[in-house]
Order: structure tokens, then C-alpha cells, then sequence
């Protein structure tokens, strides 16, 4: 594996935003999020000033959902909190292995776009929306026409990929399709000389199960969270 430093995971959406991201950014001083239909995640510094929280209010629009994902800091006590989740974040730490030949995944692309959101609608993996695709490559698998599993990419961080919504249709789960789309993914980002990291839901023992046994390894705990800006 490539020796990446980790730190720029402290701070995945920042990093993102101001680096392989920027094209999808928009931002307002110190504050910056994702335009609208790629996705809500937003960022502001790792200490943030009270004149931060102002651009990031100012960025979103009174009365809007604020996206924190897992940043550290929490908003002034006068945003009213939408969630919060205790979740992981987990690095590859292996060497990739073989996609199994009985399983073929393909990559998707934007006409592929309706398929996903669809899949993503029945199966609730997270946030996935008309635009998401242009944060980084899907991966998936057909059963005569129909998307019945996908991986996708998502936040960038320099030399990081990170693999989400990572989702098998009910009635075609226990056929290790999950595992072939994400060391699909696995394999695109080290051939590119990138590392795969992904974050989970501390609840979602299954999954973290699954990822752990695909090579992946728990860096930190994290806390999702998301507020309305007042």
C-alpha cells in the first residue's frame, strides 16, 4: 500500500472541497459546502471562529440544513441539531485481492444515474443524489438489467478515495455482491496510487464485519451530526 499520511482524514470534507473537489464547491470565506444535488457535507476550520460559523450561515441560508459530517467542532447553541450518529471511520490496510470471476461488476456512469437512485431509495445506504456521481466512480452489478448492488466514491482528500453507499437490493444479499463492488472500488483507487478509507455507522455491525474481513481497519470513532441554521 502507498504510504499516505492520514491526517487529511481529520478533516475529509475540507480537504475535499479545497483540493480534487474544488469544481464542485462553493463557499463563502472560510466556510465552504457542496453545490446543490452533489451533496450536503459542508466544512469550516478545525477551530472555528465565530466569524466562521457567520460565513457558514451566511454560505447556507437561514433555515437550512447544515451538514457537518464528522467534524470536531459543534455550532453555536442557538442552531437547533437535526441528528447526530456515532459512527466509525475505517483505512485500508491490505493488499487488494481479486474481484471473484463468478461475480461481474461494471462501472456506471451518468446514464446509470436513475438505476442508482433507485437502488439507493430501497436500500438507504446514506445520501446519494442526482449529482453524487460526480464526486468519483460507481461501481455495481446488473441481474438482467437491473442494478442490484453499487460502491460508489465519494470524498477526496489527497491521497485518499473514500468508498460509499455501498448497498445490495434485499432479495440478492448473501451473495457476496457486496464485497465485489467494494474491492472494485478498492482496486481503482490503488491502481491510481490512492488509498480507500470509508466511515460507518457504529450500529452497523454487519458492514463493519464485512469491511473488516475486506481489509479495512478502524482509524478513529467519529460523530456525524447536522444542525439547522438559525
Amino acid at each position: 500500500m502507498p504510504d499516505i499520511t492520514s491526517t487529511v482524514l481529520d478533516d475529509p470534507v475540507g480537504q475535499s472541497l479545497n483540493g480534487q473537489h474544488a469544481h464542485l464547491a462553493r463557499r463563502v470565506g472560510n466556510a465552504c459546502t457542496y453545490l446543490s444535488g452533489v451533496a450536503t457535507f459542508a466544512a469550516i476550520p478545525a477551530e472555528p471562529s465565530a466569524a466562521d460559523w457567520h460565513d457558514l450561515a451566511q454560505l447556507l441560508g437561514s433555515g437550512q440544513f447544515a451538514d457537518l459530517f464528522s467534524a470536531p467542532a459543534s455550532p453555536p447553541a442557538n442552531w437547533e441539531p437535526v441528528f447526530t450518529l456515532a459512527g466509525f471511520q475505517l483505512i485500508y490496510a491490505d493488499e487488494p485481492t481479486q474481484v471473484s470471476g463468478d461475480v461481474k461488476v461494471q462501472k456506471l456512469g451518468p446514464n446509470d444515474v436513475p438505476d442508482l437512485l433507485t437502488l439507493t431509495e430501497l436500500t438507504r445506504p446514506g445520501p446519494f443524489w442526482p449529482r453524487t456521481i460526480e464526486m468519483g466512480t460507481c461501481h455495481g452489478v446488473r441481474d438482467n438489467g437491473t442494478l442490484v448492488a453499487m460502491a460508489g466514491e465519494r470524498l477526496r482528500p489527497p491521497g485518499w478515495s473514500e468508498i460509499s453507499t455501498v448497498c445490495t437490493a434485499p432479495q440478492y444479499r448473501g451473495q457476496g455482491l457486496g464485497a465485489a463492488v467494494v474491492r472494485a472500488a478498492v482496486h481503482q483507487i490503488v491502481a491510481r496510487g490512492e488509498r480507500p478509507f470509508l466511515h460507518v455507522a457504529a450500529t452497523n455491525v454487519g458492514a463493519i464485519r464485512l469491511y473488516e474481513q475486506l481489509g479495512f481497519v478502524v482509524r478513529k470513532p467519529v460523530r456525524f451530526h447536522g444542525y439547522l441554521v438559525p
